[in-house]
């Protein structure tokens, strides 16, 4: 089954506890942490993480968009995350590993994102360890942007390595989808779908969460 994530970056900050029961019946909801260093745009910290967590009972998958990440595991884990993604392009790669295991020793799951400027190869010093990988496609930062479908090769290739490696390990797109973008993602190989203005610029919410299932 294709799962769905909105995000939370297009909901209505002032309704934001009404928005998030909406979308109720979603399998997860996404939230974009930004810091205005890792990418040019800043949006929620820790304690939206925890006011969430206390609206709702919801899988939080929370992408860190951050630099050097591993500096926040500890927190966002004790705010209420379920599962942590670090952008591999934010820190040195011994540090993206103490990332992933400060998540193990939290009890959250761990996945790792990658921009459109990296290559799918970059997930396989992690692979036998994630929980999730992250395609984005389009360049983080900003909400509405339209899908780079360039990075179907991307996805292709990790649903690759995720076969060969950790079969376990879901996949997630992150960027641009809506209902003519998400059958591409997941005939790619996704099978997690964030969805922030397909979702929040809705009328229907359930059922824009339900057309985008397929």
């Amino acid at each position: 089954m294709i799962k769905i994530a909105p995000s939370i970056l297009s909901a209505d900050y002032v309704n934001l506890e009404r928005d998030i029961k909406k979308a109720a019946g979603a399998d997860y909801l996404h939230v974009d942490v930004m810091d205005g260093v890792f990418v040019p745009n800043i949006t929620v910290g820790i304690p939206m993480v925890q006011a969430i967590r206390r609206c709702s009972g919801l899988f939080l998958d929370v992408h860190l968009m951050v630099h050097k990440p591993v500096r926040y595991v500890e927190d966002f884990a004790r705010a209420g995350a379920n599962l942590l993604s670090v952008h591999l392009e934010a820190d040195h790669p011994s540090a993206i590993a103490q990332a992933l295991k400060l998540m193990g020793e939290c009890g959250v799951k761990k996945a790792v994102a990658l921009r459109p400027i990296t290559k799918a190869e970059a997930v396989l010093p992690y692979i036998g360890e994630l929980d999730m990988v992250l395609v984005m496609t389009v360049e983080p930062g900003f909400g509405g942007q339209a899908f780079m479908e360039g990075q179907l090769d991307t996805i292709r290739q990790v649903r690759s390595i995720i076969e060969k490696y950790n079969p376990a390990c879901e996949l997630e797109v992150d960027g641009g989808i809506n209902t003519r973008t998400a059958p591409l993602a997941v005939g790619a190989g996704a099978n997690v779908l964030v969805a922030g203005s397909a979702v929040y610029g809705a009328e229907d919410i359930p059922g824009a969460i339900q057309a985008l299932r397929g």
